[in-house]
């Protein structure tokens, strides 16, 4: 019998591979298997109150659906195609697209959307806002259970995805497709927990483009209720811009006839303070859209908030408001035989969310202003508006008090801010026509053209 003496240092290194190896096997799958439980359980409770349930699909394990994703037939002839116009061998094509499928799909926690994520949106908007909402029920009442429902919004703020998360979480969880300022680690990992799903707007590259569409496609066959942005970024003058097609052609592309309808539901979302309102008018003045945002800034704004929370100084922002539009069925609309359908319903969803994007106490003072109102005549200009806002079927969100209160509470905030004096003098004019063009757009399109 031989004795073999080990090194200190060895033996603790077998034993510690020994242990991974234990966990791996053994402890790991139990204590997967023990979440999924929770996990299923959770999602169990929280379908008995939605309107819409999760489904499977959302709750598909993450390593399963990038494969299920990368092994997709039509990503696979892209791969081959890549493989061929790039020259480079097919495996390394192949993972490419991998990675993509990887950088694209969420790992939707029903636990963290449901548990934390809408109770903090509630919270955090009512600290800043005081909210009103059209009538959500009315737009959705009447669609099919079993449709895909798509949420197609402005995009104003970021606080529009803390919004609209709040606003339908008695109804269905939203994947959200989030831009490329979400990568940033750790809100990359919240917001993927959350369902959302990372899209490079301005990407190029063919493979992912059609990896892109296919998961996009995939969850909308699988009635995943979705919410897009179709202007592709911020509003940097206050206006709704015109639709980028990028994922509204996927989803038209990937709709067949004989499969469930799907139904995109307009929404306008108004604000009487954007947050990142200066920001927005500085990239507008340079002609970027390179946001320069500084960590320390928002950090200092953030704790100068809670400080007057803390303080009851803060009175908040304003108002916060959504319209809802009537929902546009996929199926009707491509039986109209429209020469090229995506343009098409972009055109139409974009005038729709137009029509409903909520008019506010700040911007129907700051359109009064900039149409030439003086101090005396601000109240007689702003009604004047009002009423013609009213004929033309717009969603007004002003104050119950009456006229002279809502103009108060549009004046106030932009003589504090410095935006007017109180002479009515314009002092920062980018600002004062970033928050007035809510008011002209609607006029505006209503105007005859010459």
């Amino acid at each position: 019998m031989t004795t073999v003496t080990l090194p200190w240092w060895l033996l603790v290194l077998i034993l510690a591979f020994a242990g991974i190896a234990a966990l791996d096997k053994v402890l790991v799958p139990s204590v997967r298997w023990f979440f999924r439980r929770r996990m299923e359980k959770i999602v169990a409770q929280v379908n008995t109150r939605l309107e819409r349930k999760i489904q499977p699909f959302k709750l598909a394990a993450r390593q399963d659906m990038i494969s299920r994703l990368t092994y997709d037939r039509m990503v696979l002839e892209a791969v081959t195609e890549h493989a061929a116009e790039t020259g480079i061998p097919p495996e390394v094509a192949f993972a490419e697209a991998r990675g993509y499928a990887r950088e694209i799909v969420p790992s939707f926690s029903a636990y963290l959307y449901f548990g934390f994520a809408t109770g903090a949106a509630k919270r955090f908007t009512r600290m800043l806002y005081r909210v009103r909402v059209g009538k959500v029920d009315a737009a959705l009442a009447h669609i099919d259970p079993k449709a895909t429902v798509i949420f197609v919004m402005n995009h104003r703020s970021n606080m529009d995805y803390v919004l609209v998360t709040w606003l339908v979480a008695n109804r269905s969880a939203i994947s959200y497709a989030v831009g490329e300022w979400a990568r940033i680690w750790p809100l990359s990992v919240m917001i993927r927990s959350m369902g959302a799903y990372f899209v490079r707007r301005k990407s190029r590259n063919a493979l992912y483009r059609r990896v892109m569409a296919r998961y996009v496609q995939m969850a909308t066959d699988d009635g995943v209720t979705q919410a897009i942005f179709p202007e592709g970024g911020l509003s940097l003058d206050g206006r709704v811009g015109p639709a980028k097609m990028g994922l509204l052609s996927y989803i038209v592309a990937g709709f067949g006839t004989g499969d469930a309808d799907v139904v995109f539901v307009p929404v306008g979302l108004s604000y009487d303070r954007v947050l990142e309102d200066r920001v927005l008018t500085a990239a507008a003045i340079e002609g970027t859209r390179t946001f320069r945002a500084r960590p320390m800034t928002i950090l200092k704004s953030a704790l100068g908030i809670l400080w007057g929370r803390l303080r009851g100084t803060f009175k908040g922002f304003g108002t916060a408001a959504v319209g809802f539009g009537p929902p546009i069925s996929l199926r009707a609309f491509l039986t109209e035989g429209r020469p090229d359908p995506v343009e098409a319903l972009g055109m139409q969803l974009m005038a729709d969310i137009t029509r409903v994007v909520p008019i506010l106490p700040v911007p129907l003072v700051a359109a009064a202003v900039c149409a030439g109102a003086t101090r005396e005549g601000l109240l007689a200009m702003a009604g004047g508006m009002a009423e013609r806002l009213t004929l033309q079927g717009a969603v007004l969100k002003l104050p119950p008090q009456g006229l002279v209160h809502a103009v108060n509470e549009g004046l106030n905030p932009l003589v504090g801010r410095g935006i007017l004096d109180k002479d009515l003098r314009v002092l920062k004019p980018e600002l004062l026509a970033f928050y007035a063009a809510t008011v002209r757009q609607v006029l505006d399109a209503a105007t005859p053209q010459t």
